[in-house]
Parts: structure tokens; sequence; C-alpha cells
């Protein structure tokens, strides 16, 4: 009998691939446990066992494996069927799904080595030129180096034509070789040896050191510390409290008084406060309560709450008791900026039984916390991440929370797979009869429509904390202003003086501006050129700090010109606003208070966020200016005063989402201020007061909002009464990307008796030399979805197959945002 495992790859790659293993390997290996397997004709790839059988495959013959890397599976059956589900319904293949959810020091790729095929004296070395002298002496020296260290030996880049040549002359061998990337953190104890914890042999120890002060004093210090810890004893904590050097710790290691060993820890540990603990209001707890009966009925619940209502407490009190009933809590967030002042109240709350998830965290912690989620450790009761946590091993998961889940960042849009975080951890609660909270201030509308039609239940909360006050909202028509003269900078009078006045009181200010940098772009004034990216069909945003153009979407940069491309003229003015000029203005107008600027740019590196966040919640900063980033649930206790400083760039947006974001965004900044006992006013400043969106922010009406949009989406075919499957394709020829789009436009028109939009140019036709068309198929709720899809598929690989169409790249975005 012959024995095969089914393998995926971390390949975009649609199918498992067959390999064969002996009758041991067979047994020990298990589903979700990773092997060392040759692909292609000499690299080796992690593959990760899905299956397990006796068939022979029939087209090719089965390559035996390299090794198996795993002692247990590192993946579960849940997650196997997740990623297929995701695989499938986001048509794209389940090797994208398999390298997007590992952390990536579990996907490992071989490495070529090289080492020496001949002895060392039959090399004729004065044969060599001088590279080539310099790889073969490195490799008298040990026995192979790896392509890295030779680019270093060398200091190039382009290193293969040397190694060629020696390959050539037969030098060289070349060897594919894989090795495990992470490492445990490993920090060093100390203990006395137990024959000093007798009270003669310590008292003898102790006359025998009374000339080594230190020595003597050290053994006392550690006593006492053994006593005030009652725990194992870090070295370093040791020298801290005894305050002597680590060498004198070495000596009593050598003279066998101390004991050193070594033990595993997580790079991250979170400590609980005692004080933390809080009651629900009376409105609270009747939503609390209400959450329950819900959950009974429906498997998905609605928290529709109004900012600063107190959701947060509520998913405290239900966590908790998932985690008393032995469960596993997940807790999305849509912003890595969420998580730090989240992070800072459940670990208050649970202490050590919180794991965080996100791309902020090196690959080392990510795989201590996807290690400590696999064995249901108490160290990861509830995770807290991004988009990417719902990836994680859970085996035991009861509640999913989604909080801000209208948040349009739970939607990955680049690279593959291009999967709706939401709605892919609804259909992985239903795997594991877990529970969902969906929680937001403004539902997106096809959560609220699933309400509407009894899919999902529904909690609303109507009034803020403590019965603090919603913020009072003024719009301030700066078309008006500009007329009247009474603009200075960006900002109103009305603005200033609301500004200067809260500043007066010691109070705080958000200043909310959805643009990063100085300025969108600069203009000639005497030819009208605009400095555009040479790879990219937009304009280049003006940086005054490093003075330089930038693209936002290649990073191309070149220094500000101080004259015109076109025409020479030295007339250049600056176009538009972001936050870096709202920060400038602001410093000049209030130079005695500090400002602070939270976007992009600023938060870059791990603890960019916490900076700013703790910075500004410990007041340090009098005026904070952002973009989207400040308008997602982010608490600050003294923030009385919020300025949307120009609500139009929310709502003309190319988009048949644009009015509901600007209605969630505006709602959502608005509820940053008077979150406590101090009352809150929020300024907009708009050149169209009367738009019927700000109309609806101004009375904080939702349902108007809903019941317009959800008119409009009926009559135009969107969600939710359309899905959307918007196919994307790229290439660097005009013409053969003109030609590509429109039969494959023709082909989908023929096939599907359903709407299908385009080939269209987006608003940006081209990126990193790119160009770009867009083809949209909106297909009914009633429509078969398994059968329409099986029919663009079928279409893309007829596209595949045409010669002249195989280099553009399509991509396709399922319910894209």
């Amino acid at each position: 009998m012959q024995y095969f495992i089914e393998v995926i790859l971390p390949l975009a790659l649609q199918k498992s691939f067959t390999y064969e293993v002996s009758e041991a390997e067979f047994k020990y290996i298990n589903i979700g446990m990773r092997v060392a397997i040759p692909f292609g004709k000499s690299k080796i790839f992690t593959g990760l066992v899905i299956d397990k059988h006796h068939v022979l495959p029939e087209l090719y013959k089965p390559k035996e494996i390299h090794q198996i890397l795993d002692d247990i599976p590192i993946v579960n059956t849940f997650q196997i069927e997740h990623w297929k589900w995701i695989a499938n319904y986001y048509m794209c293949t389940i090797g994208e799904v398999f390298k997007s959810a590992l952390p990536s020091s579990y996907i490992l790729e071989s490495e070529t080595i090289v080492s020496i095929k001949i002895s060392d004296n039959f090399i004729d070395k004065l044969s060599l030129a001088d590279d080539e002298y310099l790889i073969v002496e490195a490799l008298h020296s040990q026995s192979s180096i790896t392509l890295n260290e030779i680019s270093k030996i060398l200091g190039k880049k382009t290193i293969f034509p040397v190694i060629n040549k020696l390959l050539d002359k037969g030098f060289l061998i070349l060897q594919e070789e894989i090795s495990e990337t992470y490492k445990p953190k490993v920090a060093k104890y100390v203990k006395i040896k137990d024959e000093f914890l007798i009270e003669d042999k310590l008292v003898e120890l102790l006359k025998s050191l009374s000339k080594a002060k230190k020595q003597h004093e050290l053994i006392l210090k550690y006593f006492q510390l053994n006593a005030y810890e009652k725990k194992p004893i870090l070295i370093k904590k040791l020298v801290d409290f005894s305050g002597v050097s680590t060498s004198i710790v070495k000596s009593l290691i050598d003279k066998e008084v101390f004991e050193e060993y070594c033990l595993n820890e997580d790079r991250v540990i979170f400590e609980k406060d005692n004080s933390s603990s809080f009651d629900l209001s009376d409105f609270q707890l009747k939503a609390f309560e209400s959450i329950k009966l819900n959950e009974k009925k429906h498997d998905v619940t609605l928290l529709h709450g109004v900012t600063a209502s107190g959701k947060t407490e509520i998913y405290i009190k239900l966590i908790e008791d998932y985690i008393k009933a032995d469960k596993q809590v997940l807790f999305l967030l849509p912003e890595i900026a969420l998580t730090t002042q989240l992070v800072q109240r459940l670990t208050a709350y649970f202490g050590n039984q919180v794991s965080v998830f996100h791309s902020k965290y090196t690959n080392n912690e990510r795989v201590e916390v996807w290690n400590n989620v696999l064995i249901n450790s108490d160290k990861a009761r509830v995770v807290i991440g991004v988009r990417s946590a719902l990836f994680l091993p859970f085996s035991n998961l009861g509640l999913i929370v989604i909080d801000e889940e209208h948040e349009q960042t739970f939607k990955q849009q680049d690279p593959a797979p291009r999967y709706h975080a939401r709605d892919a951890a609804i259909v992985l609660a239903k795997q594991h009869n877990a529970k969902v909270l969906l929680g937001s201030a403004t539902p997106s509308l096809e959560s609220y429509y699933n309400v509407k039609i009894g899919k999902y239940g529904l909690v609303e909360l109507k009034e803020r904390f403590g019965n603090v006050v919603l913020p009072d909202i003024e719009l301030v028509d700066i078309k008006d202003k500009y007329f009247r003269k009474k603009m200075n900078g960006h900002f109103s009078d009305v603005l200033l003086n609301k500004i200067q006045e809260t500043l007066s009181l010691g109070e705080q200010v958000i200043l909310f501006q959805n643009r990063r940098g100085f300025s969108p772009f600069v203009e000639c004034m005497t030819c009208g050129h605009v400095p555009h990216c040479p790879s990219c069909d937009v304009s280049l945003t003006y940086y005054k700090y490093k003075n330089q153009l930038r693209c936002h979407y290649c990073s191309y940069t070149i220094s500000n010109p101080t004259h015109c491309h076109s025409c020479q003229s030295v007339d250049l003015s600056t176009k538009g606003f972001g936050t870096e000029q709202i920060e400038l203005e602001l410093k000049s107008i209030f130079p005695d208070n500090t400002i602070g600027r939270m976007d992009q740019d600023t938060t870059r590196g791990k603890f960019g966020y916490e900076k700013i966040i703790d910075s500004f919640k410990n007041r340090e900063y009098d005026i904070l200016v952002g973009t989207q980033m400040l308008a997602k649930g982010l608490d600050f206790d003294n923030v009385t005063l919020v300025g949307i400083l120009n609500a139009d760039n929310l709502l003309n947006q190319p988009n048949f989402r644009a009015y509901e974001r600007a209605f969630q965004m505006m709602i959502q900044v608005a509820g940053r201020a008077g979150r406590k006992e101090k009352k809150g006013n929020v300024i907009i400043q708009t050149y169209n007061p009367y738009h019927n969106t700000i109309q609806q922010v101004l009375s904080n009406d939702y349902a108007s909002m809903y019941n317009e949009q959800i008119y409009d989406r009926q009559n135009f075919k969107y969600p939710p009464f359309f899905r959307l499957i918007r196919l994307t394709l790229k290439h660097k020829d005009f013409e053969r990307l003109k030609e590509g789009s429109l039969w494959m436009y023709n082909v989908l028109v023929q096939h599907l008796q359903i709407p299908v939009l385009g080939p269209e140019e987006p608003a940006i036709s081209r990126i990193r030399n790119q160009y770009i068309r867009t083809i949209i198929i909106k297909i009914p709720s009633n429509a078969n979805l398994g059968k329409t899809k099986n029919t663009i598929q079928s279409t893309l690989k007829s596209f595949e197959s045409i010669a002249q169409y195989r280099s553009i790249k399509v991509s396709i975005n399922v319910d894209y945002y």
C-alpha cells in the first residue's frame, strides 16, 4: 500500500498537491502540520497537510517530502474549512489564503547554500578573478555560506554572474536548505543550590564569604527578594534589586553557590488593575440583558448605540460571561490605532488573559499569540486584533465582537484574499456555533438592512453614559465667510473663537481634515502645469517639512521645484490643504499652545499610535489635528470641541457609498466631543450647509439617512439588493489592455443575463506604470451566486488561454467597497 498526503502551498495556486510519504511518516503526520516539500526544479517550500489518503495521482508521479516541520498540528480543521470558504466566496486561491493567514515565521522558503565541490588543493587560485577569489577564500574558512553572505562579502547585489562562472569551472555546488526563523524569548533565572537551604550550611557559606562583601550582600538580597516575590527570580531583577553587577552573580555561579537556568517567556505580558471594576448603568444593563435575549433567537446581534453610550463596558461584561463559561473571545477592530486604548481597558480588567494580534507586532510576538490560541491558553482567552486576527487557530470560540462594524478598513483590498472581516467572522462564528455582536453608532446599511428583514437582532442605546448630552453641532457656510473676508487661512472666525474659548478653559480640541500632507498639489500660476507622478496618473502631494513632492501610490518623490517644469515660471502656488498645513497654520495662530498631528506620516513604527494617543490623553497637546484615524472610537475626557474643516471633501467622492460614509465619518468625529461631564461642541465648515447628508448629521438622524440611501440603492441596483464583483485589469500596454478588457466585457455580457458595466477607466487610471480598466458585475440577490461565479471563472480561464492577453493581470474583488 502506498501512502500519500495532500498539501497546500503559500502560492497563488488553485489546487492542492499530492506527496508520497513512508508508512511511519503517514502515521506520524496529522492534518494541520507543516512539511518541507520540493516544488519546481530545486526550491523547497512550506506545505500544509490538509488530507491523508492512499490514492495515486493519475497525471503526475508524486515526489517525496523533504522533512516534517511540526510535532503537533499548528492549524486546526475549523481553520482549513474557513480558508476554503474564503477562497471560494472571494474567488481567490487557497494558497493565497494560507499565505495571508499564517505569521510569516511559519511560512519558510528554502535558502540557497553555496559550498566547495572539490578539494582546495585542486583550485588554481591564480586563474580566479578578484570576486571569485573572495568567495573561494570565504569557503576556505567555513564549509558553506548563503547568497546574502556572498552579497555582503562582494559588496554588491548582483552576484549570480560570479557564482555562475565558479559553477562552470566546477568549483561550487548549490544546495537548498530550510530552517525555522521563530526563536522563543529566553529569560535567565537563578536559584540557590538546595544544600544551602539547610541553616547550618548557609551560616557556613556566609562566614566563608565574609571578606567578599558584595557576594555576601547578594546572597542576603536573594533571600529577601525570594521571600517578597515567592516566584522564580530573574538574574536581571536580582541585579537591579541588590545594586551589584552581573559579574558578582557569575562568580557565585562559578563557585556553585547559585544555579543558573533558563525559561521561555512571552514577549508581551499584561498586568491586571484591581481598581478597574465598574457597574453598568440602568440603560447599559437593559441593553446587556437585551443582547443576552437576542442571542437565543439570533446568531448575530447589532448594538446600535450613540457615541459615548458605553458600548465598551457592555462588551467587557459580555466577554466576562463567556470567559467564565471557558470560551475564547475574539474582539475585532478596524484600526491598529483603536487597539491602544482598548487594550489598556481590557487588560486592566482581564489582566494577562488578553492577547493582541496585528501587523505592528513582530513576527515572534505574533507566533507566540498564535501558539497561545492554539493550545487554548489562559493567556489568550480574549484576542484583540484587526482583520488578520480572524485567521488565528481558535478551537473553542464562543463570541466575536466586531466594534465599529461599519468601517471600510475591515475590507482587505490588496493583495488577495480580498475578504471582508465582518462577513468572514460571521461565517467563522457559525462554524464554531459562536455568537457575533456588531457594535456601531452608525451601522453600515447592509447590517441595518439585515436587522430590518429579521436576519440580525437589534439592541439600541439612545443615551450617552452618565446622562451626558450629545454635543451641539453648528454649521459654518465658508462660502459666505470667504465672501465676507472672515476666514483666517482655512479657519472661519466662528471656529477660531470657539478654539480660543475652549483653550482658555483648559480644555482640548480635535480638528479633522481627511487629507495628509501640506497640500494635494502644486500649480503653476502662469501656465497651469501641475507636477504629476511619472508612474501614476496622480498629482504629487506637497510636504513642507521635507520640502518634497510625493506620490501616495508608489512613494515616488522629488524635491519641491523652484520653477515650473513646463514654462520655467517661478510663480508656483499650493492648492488645497492637508493636516500638515493645518498644523502649521495653528502654530502661527496659537503660538503658546502645543499642537499635535495624527496621520499616516506621524504614526509609523510600532508605538507611533500609542505615543500620540497617550500624549493627548495626558494633556501634553492642546490641539490634535488628524485624519480619519481620529474618528474611530477614541475616548478623551477633556475634549470639548471638534472641528471638521471641510465636510465637502467627504461628500464629493466617486463612490456609491459616499453619502453613507460622509454621515458615518462626521457623526463619529463629532462623537469625540464632550464625552464626560463637560458639554461638547462641533463646528462643521462646509460650502453646502443645506446638503441632505449634512442636515442629517446636524439632527443626528440615522433613520433618515438610512431610508434615503436604501431607496437609492434599490433604484440603482447596489448592495444590499445586488452583490457587486469588480474585475480589475492591469497592463503596461494601453492598447492591449483596452482590447483585452473589451473582449472580456463582451464575453461576460453574452454569458450573464445580469447587468455588466464597463470596461471603465477608474479615477486614477494608471498606477506604477500599469494602465487600469475595471468591469463591474451586478448580481441580483435572487440570482444563483455560485453559478455566476463559475461563469466568471470560466471566462477568466478562456481569457488566459489567449496568447496576447496572457500578460494582462486580472484581480477579482467580491463585495468591493
